[in-house]
């Protein structure tokens, strides 16, 4: 009897799919909750707009921490033999989340703890690190399967990678004067790293095109939707990020709303992994029934 019962009974795993999605939306909902009672404001003695030092430090924890739990569950997909998609597709987005996860790090010390404005720091490095990573899995995820769009699917991608372009080109064209700290050959480092965020965004927001597209419809593709979802929100957040530091002459202070974006997105990519692991388990429950019948 005790046998039978012990090979019978399976523990659950104390995260499944439904409880990280459940935690993924409410670490969503909570950090915009947080950003919208708590992003206002104040004067310093200076009559100086500054914001409160802890608010500054929380959305910092919202973002790191989402793009940390990507991370581990792209890892996750990587290391299991059952999951349906590339492996390597979700290695190489973990590495890009991991290394999203340090530069926010580095970027969150240099300007919170060094009390300095972050124009070239050791985060950037991480970041570039980043988009290369993210730029390569999804492009994996493309091409391991054979994309077959419509005329009208292909106008779409061509129209929506334009204005991805305008906005980059216009954002970017703003007079942005950097910081007079800087040398020569840092000036010129920061507006290399400024080209290639811009372009690295763009390249994404049309991957991220192509793939919605690709595989809209269907159970299986819905993690992938996420993926492109996720690469919509880096993309606004990123063009906000750009806007505003050009329209405060090259200094900005983090923490405003629409940053939040950048949270939507580590919790996006991570839903995505979560669904495509999920899936995968699914359609290996169902064969295994069909073989054992």
């Amino acid at each position: 009897m005790t046998n039978s019962y012990d090979t019978s009974y399976k523990a659950k795993p104390l995260f499944t799919t439904q409880r990280i999605i459940l935690l993924s939306i409410s670490w969503a909902v909570l950090a915009l909750l947080y950003f919208l009672l708590f992003s206002a404001k104040t004067f310093d003695s200076k009559g100086v707009e500054v914001r409160q030092i802890w608010y500054s430090y929380g959305t910092y924890v919202f973002e790191i921490l989402a793009f940390l739990g990507a991370s581990i569950l792209c890892w996750r997909n990587w290391q299991s033999t059952q999951v349906i998609s590339n492996r390597k597709v979700w290695l190489f987005i973990g590495l890009g989340m991991l290394s999203y996860a340090i530069g926010g790090l580095f970027f969150g010390y240099t300007e919170l703890i060094q009390g300095r404005e972050p124009d070239v720091s050791l985060g950037d490095a991480f970041y570039v690190i980043n988009y290369i990573f993210l730029g390569v899995g999804m492009s994996l995820a493309l091409f391991s399967r054979r994309i077959t769009l419509e005329v009208w699917q292909w106008l779409i991608v061509g129209i929506i990678g334009a204005v991805g372009i305008f906005i980059a080109w216009f954002i970017s064209d703003q007079n942005s004067q950097p910081s007079a700290d800087l040398s020569p050959l840092m000036i010129g480092i920061k507006l290399g790293l400024d080209w290639f965020y811009v372009v690295s965004d763009v390249l994404l927001l049309i991957i991220a095109t192509i793939m919605l597209l690709a595989f809209w419809g269907g159970k299986v593709s819905l993690s992938w939707r996420m993926i492109a979802a996720a690469a919509f929100c880096l993309y606004i957040a990123d063009m906000w990020f750009k806007y505003a530091t050009n329209a405060n002459d090259g200094i900005y202070k983090s923490g405003d709303i629409l940053e939040v974006f950048w949270i939507f997105s580590g919790v996006l990519f991570g839903m995505g992994a979560a669904l495509e692991y999920e899936a995968s388990m699914s359609l290996k429950r169902r064969t295994s029934g069909r073989k054992r019948n």
